[in-house]
């Protein structure tokens, strides 16, 4: 659903001028340096791009799943890193606290997520939960008017730069699956919590990952999210929606790597004419415009789905499992196109082929997303096993 279309039209195309002039120029750089320059994030604060997804009341665009999915295909045709800078605030980030937080929380939290002035991350994957999130066994224990915390957390996105944690922990031991977790908030400096070392990555050069660690980690009991024993439902919430937003972003990199080889295969010359005009290679650009534009209309239409009301955890799964796939496949087509040229380091498409591919591992594997699809479809039948 869009609100106003005349309005967020112009936003678009702000947006799609933002990341040519401002961000684009500057993706070399920030892979050099494996981070995302201090006047770079102040830059794109100013333009709002921390705030997307949370609503005006607290400072952000407040916009629906379907905005949230055409303004991700805009963003993300710049590098990867740029992104995810601002998506855990635009994500899942703040998402916990937009559905389930309190007003005093949300009061709080949500208007420095916005703005950008404090940058949120969402922890759950665990050394051994991570497909199986349920199982995770970081730990909340009651004490008076307070949680302590123990565990660990991987793969967290954002977290060696991350003020505030959204932090699943299990508060019922008795319960060994979903119903014994709960969702509590973290304050950066709280004592007891620390952040590793940034892992060494296959690409995704300046989105900083690393593990989270809680030793004896004590917070406010009004720090948890909802109720207890609720979190894995708060963290459901969060994922529908963001699989949604995920399989957006998918989109802007097959979107700028087809641009990037239709212009190559138009000027590269072999046997004395463009390589472009050689039908294996038109068959190839075919499939990806094919695919992409498949993979648009489907977020989008699962996008109003959801912004009527609509149950779309099948859907969900299956755009994020079409459009990261999806986005695999356009990748090593253009390497393909590039020929030799493809295999070396510094170019944009090399930089994506490397930096997509973690699309199809987080916010659940492409073979997760598989057997969610295939439950799911057993369920509408009617049939269960």
């Amino acid at each position: 659903m869009i609100r106003n279309q005349d309005e967020f039209s112009l936003f678009l195309d702000s947006l799609k001028k933002y990341c040519k002039e401002k961000l684009i120029p500057r993706e070399a750089e920030v892979a050099l340096l494996d981070e995302v320059p201090a006047d770079i994030v102040h830059d794109m604060a100013n333009f709002g791009l921390f705030g997307f997804s949370i609503p005006e009341a607290y400072g952000g665009f407040g916009m629906t799943t379907e905005e949230l999915a055409l303004a991700a295909i805009e963003l993300s045709q710049c590098s990867v890193a740029f992104r995810a800078r601002v998506g855990t605030n635009t994500g899942i980030g703040a998402e916990g606290l937009v559905v389930d937080g309190s007003e005093l929380q949300k009061k709080k939290y949500l208007p420095k997520l916005a703005s950008g002035e404090i940058t949120g991350c969402f922890a759950l994957t665990e050394p051994e939960a991570g497909s199986d999130a349920a199982s995770l066994k970081t730990t909340a224990r009651k004490d008076g008017e307070h949680f302590i915390l123990n565990g660990t957390k991987c793969f967290i996105t954002n977290a060696p730069i991350s003020d505030l944690f959204t932090v699943m922990a299990r508060t019922d031991p008795s319960k060994p699956k979903a119903d014994g977790v709960s969702a509590f908030l973290v304050e950066k400096n709280t004592p007891g919590l620390s952040v590793g070392k940034p892992y060494k990555k296959m690409g995704q050069a300046g989105s900083p990952v690393s593990e989270v660690h809680f030793e004896n980690c004590r917070i406010p009991a009004s720090n948890l999210i909802g109720a207890e024993g609720a979190g894995f439902k708060t963290a459901m919430k969060v994922l529908n929606k963001q699989r949604i937003h995920l399989a957006a972003l998918c989109i802007g990199p097959a979107i700028r790597m087809l641009d990037e080889i239709v212009n190559y295969t138009y000027s590269r010359q072999q046997f004395n004419k463009p390589i472009g005009t050689f039908q294996l290679v038109q068959a190839m650009i075919a499939d990806c415009q094919t695919e992409i534009y498949a993979s648009k209309a489907l977020i989008l239409e699962t996008a109003r789905k959801r912004d009527l009301g609509e149950d779309v955890t099948m859907e969900a799964s299956i755009c994020k499992y079409f459009a990261s796939e999806m986005c695999g496949r356009v990748a090593d087509r253009c390497v393909q196109m590039l020929g030799g040229y493809g295999y070396i380091a510094d170019n944009p498409i090399e930089r994506f082929y490397r930096d997509v591919r973690l699309f199809r591992l987080y916010e659940g594997t492409s073979q997760i997303h598989q057997l969610n699809i295939a439950k799911n479809t057993f369920k509408h039948a009617g049939l269960s096993f």
